[in-house]
């Protein structure tokens, strides 16, 4: 079964808004970024990565942002369009703003870490007059993620994108996407995450991520049964939750749980897996398909997009994953 429900005849299927940077992947793997030369550009950033990863899928995609008056912010720009992802929304900083750059770091296929470079960096300037209603109103269904929420005037950018999704009843995706470094404390963190997954209507995010939400209630213990029930009372008509190597649970307000499995890959390294995961998985969803064999979709996503060496450029198309699901070994857990 699928609790969602979308308007078919708006142009845009989905509008994701907040984060577009860097990626600036090691290319000598199996070593410390002390000893690492060179790198690859690509774009990056959660809401751009998934953004990508669905207008490969075939879905007609836009982005709300903001980039750096530079040639990084043209690259965005310009990858963005190639990829076929109206950037009506996407709006060019004037201040001398920078664009954000995330160096990786593949000591190996299972310790992979990010540096990040987050200081003055346009798409946390993006301003809410700069949303538009108008825009919003196009599409189906709207992307939010965590990141955005981090500082202002992006934060209140994208709780205005919210409240315009809920007054036209634009189906709400919020992509969990914390990355601690970019806020003050976890208590500024928790606040801001909780008051905007009130207004969404899937949730997805890894336990890690539901669990920093939850310190806020004085909450020490992980259920993954609690953490659904609790957004059932606002909005929210799935919620899933990711448990990496052991796959994903999803339930639905009706009562129901999910548990999807993982395609055995050969890995290279393991950032990318939830950006390519989310895309995959509200295709499905807006295919109409149920939330199991959305939730599969995402699984093989990922194992196509942990065993090469981008994010966004390694996002498969429709036809390479129904192949992947067809040839690859599925395992339960």
């Amino acid at each position: 079964m699928n609790p969602l429900s979308f308007h078919e005849d708006r142009p845009f299927d989905l509008i994701a808004v907040g984060r577009l940077c860097i990626d600036l992947n090691a290319n000598e793997t199996n070593r410390p970024m002390e000893e690492t030369s060179t790198f690859t550009k690509y774009v990056g950033g959660s809401p751009a990565n998934i953004a990508i990863g669905s207008a490969r899928l075939g879905m007609k995609t836009g982005f709300i942002g903001k980039v750096s008056d530079d040639q990084m912010g043209r690259f965005i720009t310009g990858y963005l369009e190639r990829n076929g992802i109206d950037t009506e929304g996407v709006k060019i900083d004037r201040t001398g703003a920078v664009t954000g750059l995330a160096f990786t770091e593949i000591k190996s296929p299972e310790d992979c870490s990010i540096l990040m470079y987050r200081d003055n960096v346009a798409d946390l300037l993006l301003h809410p007059s700069e949303v538009s209603e108008a825009y919003i109103r196009k599409s189906k269904a709207l992307l939010i993620s965590g990141t955005a929420l981090a500082k202002s005037p992006s934060r209140e950018a994208v709780f205005l994108a919210l409240e315009y999704a809920v007054k036209h009843d634009v189906t709400v995706f919020f992509d969990l996407d914390y990355r601690p470094y970019t806020w003050k404390d976890e208590t500024e963190t928790a606040v801001y995450y909780n008051l905007a997954a009130e207004k969404c209507d899937c949730i997805i995010g890894t336990r890690e991520e539901f669990d920093m939400m939850e310190r806020l209630l004085n909450r020490t213990e992980s259920d993954d049964h609690y953490t659904a029930t609790r957004w059932f009372s606002h909005r929210a008509d799935i919620v899933v939750i990711k448990h990496g190597g052991a796959g994903s649970i999803a339930y639905t307000k009706d009562g129901g749980s999910h548990r999807s499995g993982i395609f055995r890959t050969n890995v290279l390294k393991t950032f990318g897996a939830g950006d390519s995961y989310a895309s995959a998985f509200i295709h499905g969803l807006m295919k109409g398909t149920d939330v199991s064999e959305a939730m599969k979709r995402g699984s093989a996503s990922a194992s196509i997009v942990i065993s090469r060496h981008s994010c966004s450029d390694a996002m498969p198309t429709e036809e390479e994953l129904l192949e992947h699901m067809d040839s690859a070994l599925y395992e339960t857990i």
